[in-house]
């Protein structure tokens, strides 16, 4: 008597915001994406897919061309944040991993806003704390960490910017300056060891520099992408940080320009 294997269960479907993930993804790694190659990819009809790729043109992330899409053509001064977490999430998600391993139990930590910075604040999530202490001036941060054991969060105060989910101004400098911290994790939109880490935002820059003072060791979290770009605001030259931590893609030059002003680098 022959007995029959049961067929496999299909594998789960991909939510909403990590299929769009997962479509900018691709579109920037080869350069372009039919409808029909994602309908093969994701299992799912021509209908959803097109609807993806019109809210990821709207939003920024790809640009939408004829029966398919291809990278975004355009930079944003200020990109908002869902749109930073679809570009380079792989060495961003590295990134967060390396950071994590840094802190110890008992440390009294900046997490400053920003999509590198929130994966930092998911692997602190998963792991067990007696006693740890997280400042942040992003929402999305402390939304993530308010309900882990062991983890107190400190939110700074000010004024909301909607693109980063994050506050910055007079009361958020004003409520950092009563406190001291033993690490900072800063994420930049660029760093240009002529220029130094900059931001879009002079308010943030302002409250970044602030960040900078109150803690034993900075770290700058960035993926490779943000080696020789300049944005607005100038937070500090690089010789105030002691540590970067960046994706094996970072340029050569970059590193060891970094490395000449005493500022070690951790590629993951």
């Amino acid at each position: 008597m022959t007995t029959r294997r049961k067929a496999a269960p299909p594998p789960p479907k991909l939510l909403v915001e990590e299929r769009r993930r997962r479509i900018v993804e691709r579109v920037n790694e080869k350069g372009r994406a039919t409808v029909d190659e994602l309908v093969a990819l994701f299992d799912i009809s021509a209908v959803t897919i097109r609807a993806d790729l019109e809210a990821l043109d709207r939003a920024g992330a790809i640009s939408r061309s004829h029966g398919g899409a291809l990278p975004a053509t355009t930079t944003q001064l200020d990109t908002p944040l869902n749109i930073k977490e679809t570009r380079h999430h792989a060495q961003k998600l590295r990134i967060g991993q390396a950071a994590a391993q840094l802190i110890e139990d008992g440390d009294t930590v900046i997490l400053d806003s920003g999509s590198t910075t929130v994966e930092i604040a998911r692997q602190i999530r998963q792991r067990k704390w007696t006693s740890l202490t997280v400042i942040t001036n992003a929402l999305n941060i402390a939304m993530e960490l308010s309900a882990t054991q062991g983890v107190r969060v400190m939110m700074l105060g000010g004024l909301l910017r909607q693109t980063s989910y994050s506050l910055a101004g007079p009361d958020a400098e004003q409520a950092l300056s009563r406190l001291s911290a033993d690490r900072l994790f800063l994420g930049v939109d660029g760093l240009d060891p002529a220029v130094g880490v900059t931001t879009p935002d002079p308010l943030e820059a302002s409250l970044n520099a602030l960040m900078i003072r109150v803690s034993r060791q900075t770290i700058a979290v960035l993926d490779a992408s943000k080696f020789g770009q300049r944005s607005l605001s100038v937070i500090a030259p690089v010789k105030d940080l002691d540590m970067v931590i960046s994706d094996t893609a970072a340029p050569a030059e970059y590193v060891e320009a970094l490395e000449s002003k005493g500022v070690k680098t951790l590629l993951v």
